[in-house]
């Protein structure tokens, strides 16, 4: 008979995640709409939109083992109350403050309030999930949390070329702080010290003989993962849709703005990741385990992301990125729970840490990269067949993971039986 969830668990893993939706409105927006409208934010040239881009993944890197140790010492609530303040505070200041210096600052600020939300949440679903139902549970709490993206870069889409970039940020700013009382009525419990999972002797085997470079492996991939999708992805996809077809663009019979279609694309993916999200964490918590979907995963996007460079018809472009994007979907959510497997054999939030570190690093140094590369004549092209390459590598890398560990898992059988 299949186990089931603790509802009062799950229950908590999806405000978790919902309370972190709300707070990313305001930094999701601006990914669609500050490559265009950075002069409205009282700045000087295009660089410094990378800058502000990526300045709040920096600051994150000497915090995350901050926000660690203070995970070990704080409650979760606490923990994402201060978040949800952190977050409020500035969204808001996008629609208050001018300038480069105190967008800088209101950039780092908001670094602060994501380590929090990312190191709470993924330690939630590790610590609260149940072994049987990890994945899915990961691909639940990724979806909804992500919806906060798809109501930023549509709702955001849709208004900054109508009413302004600061009015919409002081708008999502307001609706960030709703996140308080959701964040005071639900989580009431009391919350057990985070510790490792007891786990069988196999698995003990296992990571005992592979698992320095195991965990190795899964930070070197979260890193890419980033860096390809939140750095490289979603900073530069407007400028794509604006250098390949333009500012205004015919599609379906309608003429969208470069901003508003850049919305509707990207938005796509939160509409259906707490769906997709939640089958592809499902699939990976069965026989075939996570390895194999997380394999062909890598190659399809190999296949499809270098793509979006090509100067394709806008409708077969608009397909390709979908293609893109559902394949972001089934990798980030099994690549999280491969790091929720493993963070259950250690001490949890100190891998998590280390996890989250080097997610940062990734987001933070992607669109610091690509608005380099793309001061080059092929920038675009350099930028996404470059990113291509790199998924296959990671490809091959997990490929040689998981022949390895059927190996392991031979011999440590064999001398069992014997």
């Amino acid at each position: 008979m299949e186990s089931k969830e603790n509802p009062d668990n799950s229950r908590v893993i999806v405000v978790v995640a919902i309370v972190t939706s709300l707070s990313l409105l305001g930094d999701s927006m601006l990914y669609i709409a500050l490559p265009l409208y950075w002069e409205e934010a009282g700045l000087d040239s295009i660089w410094q939109v990378g800058i502000l881009l990526s300045i709040n993944r920096f600051v994150r890197l000497p915090f995350n083992p901050f926000v660690g140790w203070i995970y070990k010492r704080i409650s979760l609530r606490f923990g994402l109350i201060i978040a949800v303040i952190l977050g409020g505070l500035t969204t808001l200041g996008y629609g208050l403050f001018e300038g480069f210096i105190a967008w800088v600052i209101l950039r780092g600020l908001w670094g602060i309030a994501w380590s929090l939300f990312r190191i709470g949440g993924l330690s939630a679903v590790a610590f609260l999930a149940d072994e049987k139902h990890r994945g899915q549970s990961m691909g639940l709490y990724n979806g909804l949390y992500r919806l906060g993206s798809l109501a930023g870069m549509l709702i955001g889409g849709i208004l900054v070329p109508f009413i302004g970039l600061s009015i919409v940020s002081i708008i999502f700013g307001v609706i960030t702080f709703t996140g308080l009382p959701l964040i005071m009525y639900f989580l009431k419990t009391k919350e057990r010290p985070l510790k490792a999972e007891k786990v069988s002797a196999l698995d003990k085997a296992i990571f005992s003989q592979s698992t320095f470079k195991y965990k190795v492996s899964i930070i070197t991939t979260g890193f890419f993962i980033t860096l390809l999708y939140q750095g490289v992805f979603t900073s530069t996809i407007s400028l794509v849709v604006e250098h390949v077809h333009g500012k205004s663009i015919s599609i379906f019979g309608s003429v969208l703005s470069a901003t508003l279609l850049t919305g509707i694309i990207l938005s796509a993916r939160w509409v259906w990741e707490p769906s997709l999200g939640k089958l592809f964490g499902r699939w990976s918590d069965g026989p075939g385990g996570r390895h194999t979907i997380f394999i062909h995963s890598l190659i399809f996007a190999g296949i499809t992301f270098g793509l979006i460079s090509s100067n394709l018809t806008i409708t077969v472009w608009v397909l390709i990125t979908f293609l893109v994007m559902i394949g972001s979907t089934s990798i980030t959510t099994v690549m999280d729970a491969i790091a929720l497997d493993t963070a259950k054999t250690t001490n949890i939030v100190s891998f998590l840490t280390i996890y989250s570190i080097a997610q940062d690093v990734g987001a933070a140094l992607g669109p610091f990269i690509s608005y380099m590369i793309l001061e080059l004549k092929l920038g675009f092209t350099y930028l996404y067949w470059g990113g291509a390459g790199i998924f296959i590598f990671l490809a091959i890398l997990w490929s040689i993971i998981h022949a390895s560990e059927k190996k392991i898992k031979y011999k440590v059988g064999e001398s069992v039986i014997f």
